[in-house]
């Protein structure tokens, strides 16, 4: 290499350490180390989603999870009591708990927050499914609380006087409401009750008495000497104050009590919402119908089905043939599936004709009176309605009835007969036009065709339908269809899909 060339060379590299510009105190570039981006954590509220059937509050029956604990999708949350079956609430999102808005036992709102949870996103939009921010829902559910608490009156206490000497001890002393506040019943009326003459507080001395447990007959319920001189007999006197205190006794007894009980959530749901059906104008419609061929019938078949059980069914009730009867008619008068609702174009009142026929049966459980629903009756069998029915009735009596076992109902049927009662009048269901009781099965004394005495099995149908949308020849129409199936049940093989 030539002199040049190392002294160009040299001089580069002083161009290139003089741009540097190092200073003395510099602790040299700081290195910089491969790192993964942060995960992205968004705490959102978890809201309780309407389970239908107009359904806003649920019962916690109990919890799955505890705040901090982690949850991946589908994991159980809690499980919730509504008025009709218990549902198990799962999760949409894997996270971890962070908070529960309610106890096991509280009311939670349909469209309220359940919990809070911690949601691991990657980016993903995740406000559409799970609502608000927990700091905007925590605001407004101070708003609310604020407003609630502002109409709601304030209960009177009773709270003890603390002195000055009180001890720290003491000053914990729990505050009692008055109700509860121990009090000694005075037995002296009048507002000079303790205001008496000289002669009769000697007189009180003398016999022991205190003049606060004499009951004044005086002016203004002042004590008297008679009075004193009544009350010291009674009390010396053992037969006065044994017969005083069986008096009092049969006083006690015989008066009356009142006890108030909570309803339940059941009972609640049931409340409202019967007390919305009752703004509908019922009618009742009722006819005697004889089960005497359906009888025989019944007892034919399940004469073969205890030999070989179809479907998981080895014993035919008389339901299945009325459900399928019921569907039958309406096929004929599809008004009674119908509901009524407001146009939403014209703002006026219209009837909805809806295609299946879902048929509610009120069942009589532990928990109280739910309506599972059989769904699109008009293409079951009578066998494939009876194996339905089973399965409900089973599922009721544990309390394990799913939500869509529970909603969609068109039409109703009660059946009282297997408790009692002839007739009823049965209240029709919420988005429905018309419901039918049964009541129990009879047998009377009837005449035959050739004029004879014979013993006939009858019950009794009663109809109730929304006289807005139903006239009374609609019903007896339709309800005669119904009686000509169940009197001829042979017949229905005809009308059978």
């Amino acid at each position: 290499m030539s002199l040049q060339s190392l002294t160009r060379s040299f001089l580069q590299q002083k161009c290139i350490y003089r741009g540097i510009k190092v200073s003395r105190h510099s602790r040299g570039p700081t290195a910089r180390a491969f790192h993964s981006s942060r995960r992205l954590e968004i705490v959102k509220p978890f809201l309780l989603a309407d389970i239908g059937e107009g359904i806003r509050e649920c019962e916690i029956i109990q919890w799955f999870v505890e705040p901090e604990a982690r949850v991946e999708e589908w994991d159980k949350l809690c499980e919730v009591q509504s008025d009709k079956a218990s549902v198990e609430i799962t999760s949409r999102f894997a996270g971890v708990i962070k908070k529960l808005h309610y106890d096991a036992g509280d009311m939670a709102k349909v469209g309220k927050p359940l919990l809070d949870i911690d949601i691991e996103s990657n980016g993903e939009d995740v406000a559409a499914l799970t609502g608000p921010s927990a700091a905007e829902e925590s605001q407004l559910q101070e708003r609310e609380v604020t407003e609630r608490s502002s109409a709601a009156p304030i209960a009177s206490v009773y709270v003890p006087p603390v002195s000055q000497s009180t001890s720290s001890t003491d000053q914990k002393t729990p505050v009692m409401s008055r109700a509860q506040a121990p009090q000694k019943p005075v037995l002296s009326t009048g507002k000079h009750a303790t205001l008496a003459t000289p002669a009769v507080r000697h007189l009180t001395k003398e016999l022991n008495v205190n003049i606060a447990e004499v009951r004044g007959t005086g002016k203004d319920g002042r004590v008297t000497k008679d009075d004193v001189n009544q009350f010291a007999k009674q009390r010396d006197d053992p037969r006065l104050a044994l017969k005083e205190s069986s008096l009092s006794a049969l006083m006690s007894t015989t008066e009356p009590t009142e006890t108030t009980v909570p309803l339940t959530n059941i009972q609640t749901q049931m409340f409202k919402a019967m007390t919305k059906s009752l703004s509908k104008p019922h009618f009742l419609y009722a006819d005697e119908i004889d089960f005497s061929r359906l009888s025989e019938l019944r007892s034919r078949l399940n004469k073969g089905l205890a030999k070989a059980p179809i479907d998981e069914v080895n014993k035919m009730s008389f339901l299945p043939f009325i459900i399928k009867a019921m569907s039958l008619s309406m096929r004929a008068y599809p008004i009674l599936n119908a509901r009524v609702d407001m146009d939403p174009v014209t703002g006026k009142p219209a009837l909805v004709h809806r295609s299946q026929h879902n048929i509610g049966v009120a069942m009589d459980t532990p928990s109280g009176l739910i309506v599972p629903v059989i769904k699109n009756a008009a293409s079951l069998s009578i066998l494939n309605i009876a194996a339905e029915l089973t399965r409900l009735q089973s599922l009721a009596a544990s309390g394990n009835l799913s939500t869509q076992d529970l909603t969609g109902g068109t039409i109703t049927l009660s059946n009282i007969g297997n408790i009692g009662g002839t007739y009823v009048s049965p209240v029709i269901v919420e988005k429905e036009v018309a419901i039918l009781g049964v009541g129990k099965m009879r047998t009377i004394p009837a005449f035959g065709d050739a004029g004879q005495v014979v013993a006939k099995q009858v019950c009794n149908f009663s109809w109730s339908a929304d006289h807005r949308v139903v006239d009374g020849a609609t019903m007896a129409r339709a309800a005669e269809i119904v009686r000509q199936f169940v009197e001829d049940p042979d017949s229905m093989v005809m009308h059978l899909r």
